[in-house]
């Protein structure tokens, strides 16, 4: 997939955003206002994320791939939606992909205790983690120390894109207390020779449903499963940017990421909250044009709680902003209702939205 042109995606310092100095906050609300305004995306460097920890965990994720389905079988849990735990290949879906899965293994962990009431309305939203038995070491911890360090980054991050929306400093990091927050590290899949350059790719292009998604960046695995340089230029992160006259479907834009930096994402939630202000960015993750060759990568995502309302904060509620994102809707129901679109939940899942109790009448009229 060719990038349409060499468009520049900013970076934020994180430094900037806690500095004293109005000038040094400016431009990293600048940045943010030009990075999730236009791509939905943006870098971020002096984040505090440990990124040369991920090769050890990456080791550690790579030794739990390596097992047979057999034994990785127990913690792919449908039962929780695959919320925590494993999810097999072939599982998830992209809404936009036609009904072909993601050619991923992936596995879910919360880098924090549940919320015992949020757990009690939305139980499959705040189930507890699952582990694997004997865990090849630094699995857990790798994991957990992972999605903490990318969460407190994303909170920073947060603060700041609100102060560059005007708004007070805590409008957006104050609905993620208590959030079903999961951190995923994500196995692509080797292509075969009869799949590479057909077209197929590793993500189909998609928007995340969640607030923030933070990306530490990944690694390649050659044919033999040892970490290596990408293979050629083909694989790889692509967005697309906002749609404008002149561009009415966007331009197609690698995310490649400066050295130390990592990534953040604008999910659908922000981009509600903000009424399109910020745009939940469009992406793909394509694969390499070799067989063989595999990809380890990690996500962590933010999401707001599950009894805040996703409808236009006051401040971005325009006649289009109400148009586009109207009805308000209850983000635990929001959540449930994209699980099931992208096949991690079942279509069953859906009754749970309204009222269940519709037979307690007929079985009071028969008497049963």
């Amino acid at each position: 997939m060719a990038e349409t042109s060499p468009i520049h995606i900013p970076t934020v310092d994180l430094t900037d955003l806690a500095s004293d100095d109005p000038v040094r906050v400016e431009r990293g609300a600048a940045a943010i206002r030009e990075a999730f305004g236009v791509f939905g995306l943006v870098y971020i460097k002096n984040h505090g994320v440990d990124t040369q920890a991920l090769d050890r965990y990456y080791d550690a994720f790579s030794a739990f791939v390596a097992r047979p389905d057999a034994r990785k079988r127990p913690y792919g849990r449908a039962d929780i939606w695959y919320q925590r735990g494993w999810t097999p290949p072939n599982t998830e879906i992209a809404v936009a992909g036609n009904g072909q899965p993601d050619f991923k293994e992936c596995y879910f962990a919360a880098p924090y205790p549940n919320d015992a009431a949020s757990a009690a309305e939305f139980p499959e939203l705040y189930p507890e983690n699952v582990w694997p038995d004997a865990p090849p070491a630094y699995f857990e911890d790798g994991i957990l120390t992972l999605g903490k360090s990318l969460h407190e980054a994303g909170l920073k991050l947060l603060r700041g894109a609100a102060v560059a929306l005007g708004l007070p400093e805590n409008a957006f990091a104050a609905t993620c207390d208590r959030g079903p927050h999961v951190t995923r590290a994500l196995h692509y899949l080797p292509l075969g020779p009869s799949q590479v350059n057909t077209g197929i790719v590793w993500g189909e292009e998609h928007t995340d449903f969640n607030l923030l998604t933070l990306l530490p960046g990944g690694r390649f695995l050659d044919p033999s499963g040892k970490p290596a340089p990408k293979p050629d230029d083909k694989s790889g992160l692509y967005l697309r940017t906002r749609a404008t006259p002149e561009s009415p479907q966007g331009q197609m834009v690698r995310g490649n990421a400066p050295a130390g930096c990592i990534v953040a994402q604008v999910g659908q939630q922000l981009e509600i909250l903000t009424g399109g202000t910020f745009l939940a960015t469009p992406h793909v993750i394509t694969a390499p044009g070799v067989p063989g060759w595999s990809r380890q990568s990690a996500a962590h995502f933010m999401h707001v709680h599950t009894s805040t309302v996703l409808f236009p904060m006051e401040k971005f509620r325009s006649r289009e902003a109400v148009t586009n994102y109207a009805p308000p809707v209850l983000a635990g129901t929001y959540d449930i209702k994209t699980l099931v679109d992208i096949g991690l939940a079942p279509a069953s899942a859906l009754d749970k939205l309204g009222y269940r109790h519709y037979d307690r009448l007929n079985r009071m009229r028969s008497g049963s």
